[in-house]
């Protein structure tokens, strides 16, 4: 008889459901809010990864056609012609034509030198603040994310604290929800911050590469146009297949 009535009251007691939703409905408002700021920042992210990416990869397979075709051509202005339009390296190439066009307004060489090398510099930091747009953000959310996650967890710890003191027990059922809520706020934050952080130093060497390449492509220019054509990178010429000889007939051999 016992036995039957304890287990009719184990039938009939609900079981206690723990999981993600059950976490974040025990947070209420406050955590889907964190929750919705988390997401907010790691689709930002990830858009700024894949976005910032394309591009940067772009500029570098643009560059493989200065590298091949460009000094080719006998004058800068023939040479942007076969280059991409709007793209970083035909900006150079047009602010360099311009800055030489204006060269000769210059009453001294030093000046002349110096009006040419500052408008280089000029268009390759305004190509270099494009390609950096949106780090920005991914070093704010590296910075930031584990903080809005630990903002979570210091209230689902006040949460879990308030229902020990309410109910003067601190058993499992009572503290499991407020507690989980905390733990999974702390490891949302991370999976925001980590892959921000990685997206961030990922895209800066990037840029770094890129803005080397742009270095040595104005030098390039300013050699250029200093000696009037001049001096110019070696490009080296397509290597051209020699035809294979025919093959001799073997001598016959001495009986």
């Amino acid at each position: 008889m016992i036995t039957q009535l304890l287990t009719a009251a184990g039938e009939a007691a609900p079981k206690a459901e723990f999981g993600f939703w059950q976490a974040m409905e025990e947070g209420g408002p406050i955590a889907w809010s964190i929750l919705g700021v988390m997401i907010i920042m790691s689709v930002g992210s990830f858009y700024i990864l894949i976005t910032k990416y394309l591009e940067q990869g772009k500029v570098m397979k643009q560059f493989k056609t200065v590298q091949s075709g460009f000094w080719r051509a006998p004058s800068l202005k023939d040479g942007a012609a076969k280059l991409e339009k709007n793209s970083a390296w035909r900006q150079l190439v047009d602010d360099a034509v311009k800055a030489d066009d204006e060269h000769g307004k210059m009453g001294d060489d030093l000046e002349a030198h110096d009006w040419m090398h500052g408008s280089l510099q000029r268009s390759q930091d305004t190509i270099n603040s494009k390609l950096a747009g949106g780090l920005p953000f991914l070093a704010t959310v590296g910075a930031t994310a584990p903080f809005v996650g630990l903002l979570g967890t210091v209230i689902g710890i006040y949460r879990a604290l308030v229902k020990i003191g309410a109910s003067g027990e601190a058993s499992i059922d009572k503290v499991a929800g407020p507690v989980g809520e905390a733990l999974i706020m702390t490891a949302i934050g991370l999976l925001v911050a980590v892959p921000a952080v990685f997206a961030y130093n990922y895209l800066q060497g990037r840029n770094r590469r890129i803005s080397e390449m742009m270095t040595s492509f104005s030098t390039d220019i300013l050699a250029f146009i200093n000696s009037k054509g001049a001096v110019k990178p070696a490009v080296t010429a397509a290597a051209k297949v020699a035809p294979k000889a025919a093959a001799k007939p073997a001598p016959a051999k001495k009986a």
